[in-house]
């Protein structure tokens, strides 16, 4: 028999503003189920980042199905879990604990998502060259996810060299010699004059962090461009780009994609992406904090 109720939470830090419980728990409703999921802010609690473990223990033996996990706990966490699934395995980074048989198993839905929303959002467009920007988190995942879609190249830049060599050497690795490269920002001129399509993946954008990801001049009408940013769902980046022609993807595809995977790992039911996509584009319109 089925379970008919579930209990899940969220791992991080400053997640007040989350929109997870609501996409989850809305999802549950129109299923038949009972899901309540609980935020769990390492802020609010007044422990480090480092405790993620401790957290996970106690969710297992009070009875949690399951956990998202997020910023800053998601390379923290590995450590603690029984098992990972390949992708996150892969990426070094897990967003979703799921609790079989008093094991923890952690798995990823950053890349899924990303990947589903691209495919959904921007179905034919060309992937021969691709500029990242931003190398953290969010961006190992859209990369990976970019390469897994085709992409023949995929250059990171980052503001941090080392981190955005470190992400290339691991996509390389990972995906074969080639496939990605690293380059400082003031090499994004030339980079962006031959791309097809720029991935933003640094928080330039959201609400607490407006403005621009790189000087409005060197968009153009050629290129694509896809956004992690879903609060707001419309940035200055996307609204810039859409003036000059550009078709764009906003964030909000990848936040209910991967919701909608991590609804899948915890409940084993198969959630509906598209009607988890409207909720999340009418939350994310009525509330504007950031994520």
């Amino acid at each position: 028999m089925p379970k008919e109720s579930y209990l899940v939470g969220l791992i991080g830090s400053g997640i007040g503003p989350s929109l997870s419980p609501a996409l989850h728990e809305r999802e549950a409703d129109r299923q038949g189920l009972r899901l309540v999921y609980r935020l769990i802010d390492v802020d609010t609690l007044g422990v480090p980042p480092e405790a993620v473990g401790d957290l996970v223990r106690a969710a297992r033996d009070l009875g949690f199905d399951g956990l998202n996990i997020t910023h800053p706990c998601k390379q923290l966490v590995i450590e603690h879990l029984d098992a990972l699934a390949p992708q996150a395995e892969a990426l070094g980074s897990v967003n979703t604990v799921v609790f079989e048989d008093g094991r923890a198993v952690g798995h990823n839905t950053d890349v899924t998502g990303f990947a589903a929303s691209f495919a959904r959002g921007l179905p034919d467009a060309p992937l021969e060259r691709v500029v990242q920007l931003g190398a953290g988190g969010a961006g190992a995942a859209v990369a990976h996810a970019t390469l897994t879609l085709g992409a023949g190249r995929v250059t990171v830049v980052d503001a941090l060299p080392e981190r955005a060599a470190a992400l290339a050497a691991a996509l390389n690795r990972a995906f074969g010699e080639g496939r990605a490269a690293a380059a400082s920002p003031d090499r994004q001129a030339v980079l962006l004059s031959r791309a097809d399509g720029i991935v933003h993946a640094t928080p330039t954008g959201m609400a607490a962090h407006p403005g621009l990801p790189l000087p409005a001049e060197l968009l153009h009408s050629g290129l694509w461009v896809a956004e992690v940013v879903y609060r707001p769902l419309e940035t200055e980046l996307l609204r810039t780009a859409r003036t000059l022609g550009c078709a764009t993807l906003d964030g909000g595809g990848m936040a209910a994609f991967q919701a909608a995977d991590a609804f899948r790992l915890f409940t084993g039911r198969e959630p509906d992406a598209a009607r988890m996509l409207a909720d999340l584009t009418e939350l994310a319109g009525a509330v504007g904090a950031p994520h």
